[in-house]
C-alpha cells in the first residue's frame, strides 16, 4: 500500500484506510462521547480533545468498531459463498455476523434463532469488551428474528447506530450504486425500522462507494444528497440535515467552520442517523483543503477534520468514526497520522479484517 500522498490509492489501500480511519475517529471521540461541549473544553483546553496524546490513559474504540467489523464479516462469508459458487445471502449473512456480536456482548437470543458457526473474528478478545452499545442494536438482535423493511423490529428507531456500521458496504467493488445502497438499507432493517435510519445507512454506503470508484469528496457528497432529493419517500430530516451539511461546508473558509455550538444547532449533535452522517460529512468537507489553496497533506486534514467531527455535545464516538471512514475511504492510508496509528486500539485485529475484505474482492 503506498502512503505517497499524490498517488491515487488502490482499493486495498482504501479498505484499509476506511477501517481504521473509522477506528481512530471513533476512539478519540469515545473518550468525550457522553460529554458536554463544556466539559470538553474544561479537560482538553479550548481547542477540545485533539491528539490521543492528550488521554492519559489512552483510549479503546467503541460498539461502533465493533460493528462496522462484524459488517465485514457478514459480506466476506457472503462473498466467500460467492466465490466458491454457491448463492448466498447476503443480509442473512450480515445477521448472522450481528447475532455472533450480540453474544460478544453477553445478551442471549431465543432458542429459536439460529445459532451460527464461530469465525476469526470471534475470538478476537477485544471485541468481546461492551463499549456503550446502541439500545436500538440490542434489543433488534435479541427479538431473534431477522428484521426487514415489510418486517420490521424497532419501526420507531432511527438510531445511528446503522450509519455507523455501514461504510463496509461501499468498499465492495464491482456493484452498482443501487445495489450498494440496497444492501445497507437492508441490513439497517435488520435492527432499526425508521425510514430515516435505513435511509441515512444507504446514503453513507453510496458516499463511500462514489470514494471509492475515483470520485471527489465534493462530489461524492453531491452524489449522496441527489440520491435522497430524487426520492420522493425520503425521510424529510435526512433531506433537511444533509442539504445543511453541503451548504454549510460550501460556506466555510479556514477561519470560518462551524463552532460545536454552531455546529450542534444547525446539524444536531449526533445520536439519530442522519444527524451523525451529516455531522461527520460536514466535518470532512469544511476542512478540506479550499480549490484555491493548492493541495494540503492528508493527514493534516484528517486531524482537523476528526476534531471539528468528535469536539461538540453529543455522539462524538459515531461522528468521528463516519468523518474517518469517508477520508480514510478518499485518501487510502495515506490520510492516517503515524503517532495515532501507534496509539490505536487492536489495530492488528482491523487490519486483518481489511485484508479479509481485500482477499475475497481482489482478483
Amino acid at each position: 500500500m503506498s502512503n505517497d500522498p499524490g498517488a491515487v490509492p488502490s482499493p486495498e489501500s482504501r479498505i484499509h484506510g476506511c477501517l481504521l480511519g473509522g477506528a481512530l475517529g471513533d476512539s478519540l471521540g469515545y473518550a468525550v462521547e457522553f460529554d458536554k461541549i463544556d466539559e470538553i473544553r474544561r479537560r482538553f483546553g479550548a481547542a477540545g480533545l485533539r491528539d490521543f496524546s492528550m488521554l492519559d490513559g489512552g483510549t479503546h474504540f467503541s460498539d461502533d468498531t465493533q460493528m462496522t467489523l462484524y459488517t465485514v464479516d457478514g459480506i466476506v462469508e457472503a462473498l466467500e459463498w460467492a466465490n466458491s459458487g454457491v448463492g448466498a445471502d447476503a443480509n442473512a449473512c450480515v445477521w448472522l455476523a450481528y447475532l455472533r456480536w450480540l453474544d460478544t456482548q453477553g445478551v442471549p437470543v431465543p432458542e429459536s434463532a439460529p445459532r451460527p458457526q464461530p469465525r476469526w473474528i470471534d475470538g478476537q478478545e477485544v471485541l468481546r469488551h461492551r463499549r456503550a452499545p446502541g439500545n436500538a442494536c440490542l434489543s433488534g438482535l435479541a427479538t431473534g428474528e431477522m428484521g426487514t423493511v415489510f418486517r420490521q423490529v424497532n419501526p420507531d428507531s432511527k438510531g445511528c447506530g446503522t450509519v455507523m456500521r455501514s461504510a463496509p458496504f461501499g468498499l465492495v467493488p464491482h456493484i452498482p450504486a443501487d445495489a450498494v445502497y440496497k444492501l445497507s438499507a437492508d441490513a439497517a432493517s435488520l435492527t432499526h425500522g425508521h425510514p430515516s435510519a435505513r435511509q441515512s445507512a444507504g446514503v453513507f454506503s453510496l458516499l463511500i462507494h462514489s470514494l471509492v470508484q475515483g470520485g471527489s469528496l465534493a462530489e461524492a457528497a453531491q452524489a449522496a444528497l441527489d440520491r435522497v432529493l430524487a426520492d420522493d419517500e425520503a425521510a424529510p430530516e435526512l433531506r433537511d440535515r444533509l442539504e445543511a451539511a453541503v451548504r454549510l461546508a460550501g460556506e466555510a473558509g479556514a477561519a470560518s467552520v462551524l463552532s460545536p455550538e454552531e455546529l450542534v444547532r444547525e446539524l444536531g449533535e449526533g445520536w439519530v442517523a442522519e444527524e451523525a452522517l451529516a455531522v461527520g460529512l460536514y466535518a470532512v468537507l469544511a476542512t478540506a483543503p479550499q480549490a484555491d489553496g493548492g493541495a494540503a497533506d492528508p493527514v493534516d486534514h484528517f486531524r482537523e477534520a476528526i476534531a471539528v467531527a468528535i469536539n461538540h455535545s453529543g455522539d462524538s464516538d459515531s461522528t468521528g468514526s463516519i468523518a474517518g471512514n469517508i477520508l480514510g475511504a478518499y485518501y487510502g492510508t495515506a490520510c492516517l497520522p503515524t503517532d495515532w496509528l501507534e496509539a490505536l486500539e487492536a489495530p492488528e485485529v482491523i487490519r486483518g479484517m481489511a485484508g479479509q475484505l481485500v482477499a475475497v474482492t481482489s482478483g
